[in-house]
């Protein structure tokens, strides 16, 4: 009977601990790497390993990641606007529909990460690393995207308007029906991108290298191109409009 007692009064005791259990408190303190949905803004997770951590939706506006480990992260709908994640580690990480807008990424990893739908509007990310990743339909408007690398990136119909991607790698990157009016693509490497559809519209691409690129029925509208290089560019069905060419030149079709 005793026995009996003291399991019932261990099993009680047990339940008890488990209702009173802060997700939370224990995320901050390391004992889970589980806290979807918490409100952890401006904590400061600096240098902190969270490899794999599940914070789907949580809420990390102005939250400190500054290299930090979070590779293969679970970040789908979180909030991290304006949040510090210089240097962190955000290979293979579930960015999917995630508020970035305002947040720093310098020299950030965020190869093979899913970014698709994600706002990275005004995001600060000079030399990150975006090799292979998805970013379908995101928005990087007016981002800070030199010397940034997107090797292989799927970009389509992705909105980078006014974002400066001065000498940044998009070899192979697949930018179809995106957005690029009003950006600076200086010295850009687009060598056999697909940018079928893509709005370069008032674009400033002086020296980027488009060889071998598809911009097949792109809108190159008062776009500069003065000293690129448009070696084998499927350029079927592009609109030129007051467009400068390589040579200087300007170059205008007739409208259809």
């Amino acid at each position: 009977m005793r026995t009996i007692i003291a399991i019932a009064m261990v099993l009680a005791a047990a339940v008890s601990a488990a209702e009173g259990a802060d997700p939370r408190e224990d995320f901050l303190a390391g004992r889970t790497r589980a806290c979807p949905g918490c409100d952890l803004s401006g904590e400061n997770f600096k240098r902190h390993d969270l490899a794999g951590a599940d914070l789907i939706g949580a809420k990390l506006e102005k939250a400190n990641f500054h290299d930090a480990k979070l590779a293969g992260a679970k970040l789908a709908g979180a909030d991290l606007a304006d949040a510090n994640l210089n240097k962190a580690d955000l290979r293979r990480a579930d960015l999917a529909g995630a508020k970035l807008n305002g947040a720093m990424l310098y020299a950030a990893d965020l190869d093979a990460a899913k970014l698709a739908g994600a706002d990275l509007s005004e995001a600060l990310m000079g030399t990150a690393r975006f090799t292979r990743t998805d970013l379908t339909k995101s928005i990087l408007r007016n981002a800070d995207l030199r010397k940034t690398r997107f090797s292989d990136a799927i970009l389509t119909g992705a909105d980078l308007s006014g974002a400066a991607l001065d000498f940044a790698l998009l070899r192979s990157a697949k930018l179809d029906t995106a957005v690029l009016g009003d950006t600076r693509l200086i010295e850009a490497e687009f060598t056999d991108a697909s940018l079928v559809g893509a709005d370069l519209a008032d674009a400033d691409a002086a020296g980027a290298n488009f060889r071998g690129a598809n911009l097949t029925r792109a809108n190159l509208a008062g776009a500069s191109f003065r000293k690129a290089d448009l070696y084998d560019t499927l350029l079927e069905g592009a609109r030129f409009h007051d467009t400068i060419m390589p040579d200087g030149t300007r170059r205008t079709d007739g409208e259809p």
